[in-house]
């Protein structure tokens, strides 16, 4: 299912759902954070999706990441939650979706990253000074910012 994402933008259809979803930042030994380039949206993110019915919030990370990247994942911290009403998701169904994500970050303990072909098309490490080269999402950007930014010792709340 495609999607637009609507940032700040006074033409965005109103939102008319709300679906709690993660986000996580895995960095290898290099520095370099893990990025997915997403099939629905064809942006580069981080891996990271949906919360289902009777999972804890940090196993639909450590899922999530399992399923789009092939890593298995530690959750270590929350980075942040991103909640921002003029964020809303359009998706080719109807649904407009008003972002309510929660940002963590996530330690590497095994598994090769490798595309899923439904979610992702490509998986790759990326070293901070290429992000700018990447088409990424603002509200994406802002997370991978935050998860980057070593001096930040309390989550973000926006």
């Amino acid at each position: 299912m495609s999607r637009i994402d609507y940032f700040n933008d006074p033409n965005a259809p109103a939102a008319n759902s709300v679906v709690p979803s993660v986000t996580v930042a895995i960095r290898d030994d290099a520095g370099r954070i893990l990025l997915i380039h997403k099939i629905d949206n064809d942006l580069w993110a981080l891996p990271g999706g949906g919360h289902d019915a009777g999972e804890r919030i940090a196993d639909t990370a450590v899922r999530e990441v399992r399923e789009e990247t092939g890593l298995r994942v530690d959750i270590v911290r929350l980075i942040g939650t991103y909640t921002d009403p003029n964020h809303v998701m359009a998706y080719d169904d109807g649904e407009v979706r008003q972002q309510f994500s929660l940002c963590f970050e996530g330690h590497w303990v095994d598994g090769e990253p490798r595309e899923d072909g439904t979610e992702t098309k490509a998986v790759r490490w990326v070293a901070p000074e290429e992000l700018d080269a990447l088409n990424i999402h603002p509200s994406m950007r802002l997370r991978i910012d935050h998860a980057l930014d070593s001096s930040r010792t309390s989550p973000y709340l926006g």
